[in-house]
């Protein structure tokens, strides 16, 4: 008989995984609580392969990133899903960034980045990107852009082929272990099996409680909001325009992005939710926000980086300053190019009792369930290649 896998979320990860399942012969149902696959995390992004610049050598999201990346390559060439490689450059604007730029060259090399080129000559710079300003780069030529939530449909149709099942509109409200077997219940019905997986993201912490797995790491949630560039001036840009990141703070800075259906995006920052799912200023929820507030890290991290907080908000809720961030770049930007926000995205970002934010992917056993606790970007790119870390580090052993 056929092992009974469950998988708890429908993202690009979860969706990944089932499909690796499926196609191995298991039985396997993936539960979703949304009414349509990749409505979070997986649908809300830039849209980005990342090829592994900014990693730390030897770290999950760096091995896992590498293989992720020709993985969804080889997908979509399969699928005939769009996947456009229009490289992406990382500038430094002036001398003070060269050593943090040294670095993720150093890193980059290390991860193996395909075809990486340092540029220290402005004129080389001009015929990669005509309009960016800066004194060095490093441009990786092989970043490339797709439709996260087109490839995540198309996943979904080998799982049905392979004999799975997806359930949508079921929220996992319980776990239950009981006789070697695990219950999940929802509104709707409930579902046991054999082994659980849990892929959910935002929720990644109130799954884990559910099934009594430490409560930290806690989910803190950042929403990153775009401004779209104007259709006309989208030439201002040919691939992807990035800063080199602060190295303190776990976010990469306002950077310019040609999507895969060509059009430009300006973003995103990196400012606290007011709910897991809160992708404005006005979607509150008093729970999460007094969860995060009385977080034993909360005063620790509010002490590291309440500068960065205050600019990060600042930008979001006045235009010129985020514009300002966006022209160091590009001098030719002007404000009315920024010509609205477009859909905003949350990232789940794990931190722990210190106030410590994971950088890595971060996985939970309890029993016949594993909990996938930290999975922030590049985790669409790397979804194949997690769903293969996944099986064989915490499937292939006999539960128990």
């Amino acid at each position: 008989m056929a092992e009974r896998i469950g998988i708890i979320g429908g993202g690009i990860v979860g969706v990944a995984l089932a499909r690796l399942l499926a196609q191995r012969g298991a039985a396997v149902t993936v539960l979703e609580k949304e009414a349509r696959l990749a409505e979070h995390q997986t649908g809300r992004n830039s849209g980005v392969v990342h090829a592994g610049l900014y990693y730390a050598p030897g770290s999950l999201k760096a091995t896992l990133c590498a293989a992720g990346r020709v993985s969804i390559r080889e997908f979509c060439e399969e699928k005939g899903l769009p996947y456009r490689e229009v490289g992406k450059l990382v500038v430094a604007v002036d001398e003070t960034e060269l050593p943090a730029l040294a670095e993720i060259e150093r890193r980059s090399v290390t991860n193996g980045v395909p075809d990486l080129v340092r540029i220290d000559d402005v004129a080389r710079l001009r015929e990669i990107e005509p309009h960016v300003a800066g004194v060095a780069a490093v441009h990786s030529p092989h970043t490339a852009a797709v439709d996260y939530a087109t490839i995540t449909e198309a996943m979904a149709q080998d799982v049905r082929a392979a004999g799975g099942e997806i359930r949508l509109g079921h929220e996992v409200t319980g776990i239950r272990i009981e006789n070697g077997s695990v219950r999940l219940i929802t509104p709707v019905s409930d579902h046991v099996f054999d082994r659980v997986i849990a892929c959910a993201g935002l929720q990644s912490d109130v799954v884990a409680r559910l099934v009594g797995a430490d409560p930290s790491p806690k989910i803190l949630p950042f929403r990153g909001e775009y401004w779209e560039l104007a259709p006309e001036r989208a030439d201002l840009v040919n691939g992807m325009i990035y800063p080199v990141p602060d190295p303190r703070f776990p976010f990469l800075g306002v950077h310019f992005t040609r999507g895969v259906y060509d059009n430009v995006h300006v973003g995103p920052n990196a400012v606290p939710a007011l709910a897991r799912e809160g992708y404005t200023w006005l979607q509150i929820s008093p729970k999460d926000t007094w969860e995060s507030l009385r977080w034993p890290g909360a005063a620790s991290l509010a002490k590291q980086h309440w500068r960065m907080g205050v600019d990060e908000i600042s930008s979001s809720l006045v235009k010129p300053l985020w514009f300002r961030k966006a022209r160091r770049f590009v001098p030719e930007l002007r404000m009315r190019d920024l010509t609205h926000k477009t859909a905003a995205g949350v990232r789940a970002q794990a931190w722990g009792r210190k106030g410590e934010l994971l950088d890595d992917f971060a996985v939970d056993q309890v029993g016949p369930v594993t909990v996938l606790r930290n999975a922030p970007s590049p985790a669409a790119t790397s979804s194949i290649a997690i769903a293969e870390y996944l099986v064989e580090h915490y499937l292939s052993a006999p539960v128990g």
